[in-house]
């Protein structure tokens, strides 16, 4: 038995959302604000034991439901039906005959033999009848606030009737609804658990067929079983810290409850009653005085006012106030440090550990022996990458799966079923994890909205053969080196390490020379990923994730030797280009249509109908190649690559100092005026890294300006994609 599926309405990001689960592991991954919280705190509300309204805030509603449900009620329209009325849970469990009936028959709607669904509803949601008594009590409620406030006005500031009307203007629908609806939507809203009606032909659901589990006093603790642990974990390093310490204590109290006659608790309740034994004779000495001083005040009769202190340890807040969790230095055991001296990372793993058996503990329910694990048992780990160094993220989620599974297979404890989420923004342990578990959180371009992607969707995109290893490459290339593109809001695709280098300064020169508009780049989430001449191999990714993306290329100018292939040539003379990235975003254009190409038909968007690129003025992918450009000098020129535009835009700036470049061969070649920006980008330049770290190295900064990097000149066609990715 397990979960397949989560669906929230309305409840913050979560508008219209829907989350498929994995049997074991779903990993959450996405930039932040895209709804991982919201999901944890949806699920703690509604999947807690007893859920209630004080549970939820009015900030829990989402922005849009928000303003439909202000715009009904304001003005007295009904809203159409329970679903425009709510906040809302789905959970569908999916069930085999190998499952026990007994925890969900209650939830059955049919039987049919084929249908293996159960869904269950949670719903925060206001009645019919109660939508006009809102109606009514908000009229009520701006009426009576809006005479408050003019009464006010004339009495303090002695307000004529314009300034009366112009504070009542001030009091708008908008902020009067919301701050009602923070003091009473509670007095209205209710919440309903049901178990709905599923077609398994159409695999909907029908919410019109449906049992009130709450009227039909209906449990579900033997169903499911939620914990989680919350990503505010309160580890600090303070001294007065001691949060291993009190989850130290927490931990003994599920053990004691599972095995409270184990010899090793018993052994610890012995020794602690031979220590009562000890304390007593010692506090009879300590306490001497002031036990004679209240034997004086008497009684009725001899021993009334007599005292004594006893030494009661209980054995519980024993571990609790009296337990420090300490470490080692250097592997010496009778040297350790206090839990405090730890670094915060190891606090947070540890805390993690502590906090992951504790829950397992409440899984495994061995404290009572008539009361198996429940059907489903569902962990939510939040963030586990706190304050972790990238080989530590690694080591977690590569232990995690381990730990969970055998503790739910019985190796410590009763087998019980369970089924783990975690949201990360970690790039290393998205990295560390299998393909098939990622979930992919983006927003889907409203600002008040969340979608869920499965990376194993993702595959579904490539279908033919040739595709097929696209996707393996795609996916190896993803886990090994480049899975902080799933928490970008902008990528920079290039093709080699040259312009990699040098990106970072390019961006600084832009965000030098373009102070007044928007955010700079170095400011934005922006990742730069190297990948040859492959960009087209990334083009199904891009558009799954959806980020804006700048592809940086050659033009690679040729033409046709007798074997049918391309071999360079200069911009002037060429008649093809070998850059199969070009062929493909711009859909084989022929090579003249290349040249100087307009920034608006250079900007794509993929086509939902025949899953193209196809040419789009406010497309979100732009590919920028080599322009004709004129340098210092005057003289115009068309580059073929990268070097070869970084030549004739700033050849005295290499010849100046091109004893000292590194990266460069043939020097003397760059003192004859003859030989053109190609021939020295071909016969110069002897290791492309070495040259772009030369540029960086023999940059200087403006004393008069004090602009950096102000020596040298970033190729047009590189600025004017920098200007484009910069916009908002």
């Amino acid at each position: 038995m397990k979960i397949v599926k989560l669906k929230a309405e309305n409840f913050r990001l979560l508008k219209d959302f829907e989350l498929s689960l994995e049997n074991e592991l779903s990993l959450i991954i996405g930039k932040n604000n895209c709804g991982k919280t919201s999901l944890l705190s949806l699920l703690g509300k509604f999947l807690s034991a007893k859920p209630t309204s004080s549970m939820f805030s009015y900030d829990d509603f989402n922005i849009g439901f928000q303003k439909a449900l202000r715009d009904n009620v304001v003005n007295g329209t009904p809203m159409a039906s329970d679903v425009s009325r709510r906040l809302s849970l789905k959970v569908f469990i999916e069930y085999s005959d190998a499952d026990s009936l007994a925890n969900i028959k209650a939830l059955m709607l049919d039987l049919d033999p084929c249908n293996n669904m159960v869904v269950l509803l949670f719903e925060y949601v206001i009645a019919e009848p109660d939508f006009s008594k809102l109606h009514s009590a908000f009229i009520e409620y701006r009426t009576k606030k809006k005479a408050r406030v003019s009464a006010s006005t004339v009495e303090k500031i002695g307000g004529t009737a314009a300034d009366v009307e112009s504070g009542n203007e001030a009091l708008s629908d908008e902020s009067l609804f919301n701050e009602f609806m923070q003091k009473k939507h509670r007095q209205f809203f209710r919440i309903f658990r049901k178990s709905i009606s599923y077609d398994i032909e159409t695999k909907s659901e029908n919410e019109s067929e449906y049992r009130d589990l709450d009227k039909d006093n209906v449990s579900l603790k033997g169903l499911l079983n939620f914990q989680a642990i919350s990503a505010k974990r309160e580890v600090s390093n303070k001294d007065s810290n001691k949060t291993l310490s009190n989850l130290a204590s927490k931990y003994y109290e599920n053990k004691e409850k599972k095995a409270e006659e184990s010899p090793e608790i018993e052994s610890f309740k012995d020794a602690l009653s031979d220590t009562d034994k000890h304390l007593n004779t010692a506090y009879g000495k300590i306490f001497h005085d002031v036990i004679e001083k209240v034997k004086r005040f008497g009684g009725i009769k001899a021993g009334d006012s007599q005292i004594c202190v006893n030494s009661t340890l209980e054995h519980k807040n024993l571990l609790k106030d009296n337990t420090t969790v300490a470490y080692n230095h250097d592997g010496d055991n009778d040297f350790s440090l206090p839990e405090n001296y730890n670094g915060l990372g190891y606090l947070n793993l540890i805390s993690m550990i502590f906090e992951i058996e504790v829950r397992l503990h409440d899984f495994q329910r061995e404290e009572d022996e008539n009361e198996p694990p429940a059907e489903i048992n569902l962990l939510f780990i939040e963030e586990p990458e706190a304050h972790t160094h990238p080989q530590m993220q690694y080591v977690f989620i590569k232990n995690i799966k381990d730990i969970l599974r055998n503790a739910s297979e019985g190796k410590s404890g009763p087998a019980f079923n369970l089924q783990t989420i975690i949201t990360t923004h970690s790039s290393h342990i998205a990295a560390e994890s299998s393909f098939d578990d990622i979930k992919f959180f983006t927003k889907n371009g409203m600002a008040d909205a969340i979608i869920s992607k499965n990376l194993t969707d993702l595959k579904q995109e490539y279908i033919i053969d040739e595709e097929q290893q696209h996707f393996r490459f795609l996916k190896q290339y993803l886990t090994l080196n480049r899975a902080e593109l799933f928490f970008a809001d902008k990528a920079i695709l290039v093709e080699g390490d040259t312009e990699r280098i040098l990106l970072p300064a390019m961006m600084k020169k832009i965000d030098q020379n373009d102070v007044q508009n928007e955010t700079p780049l170095l400011s934005q989430n922006i990742s730069i990923v190297e990948v040859g001449a492959y960009s087209q191999i990334f083009e199904k990714f891009i558009d799954f994730i959806g980020i804006k993306c700048l592809i940086i290329t050659d033009i690679d100018s040729g033409k046709e030797n007798e074997n049918k292939r391309i071999a360079a040539e200069p911009v002037a003379t060429a008649t093809h280009s070998s850059n199969t990235a070009l062929k493909f975003f711009l859909n084989g254009c022929d090579f003249k249509s290349y040249l100087n190409r307009p920034l608006d038909q250079r900007s794509i968007s993929k086509d939902p109908k025949d899953r193209t690129w196809k040419v789009n003025k406010g497309g979100h992918v732009l590919i920028c190649y080599q322009m004709e450009e004129k340098n210092a000098k005057g003289d115009v020129y068309y580059a073929r690559s990268f070097e070869d535009a970084f030549f004739h835009l700033n050849r005295k700036f290499i010849s100046d100092s091109s004893d000292t470049f590194a990266g460069l061969k043939n020097r003397e070649k760059l003192e004859d005026d003859i030989n053109s920006a190609y021939t020295l980008a071909r016969e110069c330049v002897d290791k492309k890294p070495s040259f772009a770290l030369d540029i960086l190295l023999h940059s200087i900064e403006d004393d008069e300006t004090n602009l950096q990097f102000s020596n040298w000149i970033t190729p047009a066609y590189i600025s004017e994609g920098l200007l484009w990715l910069k916009q908002n």
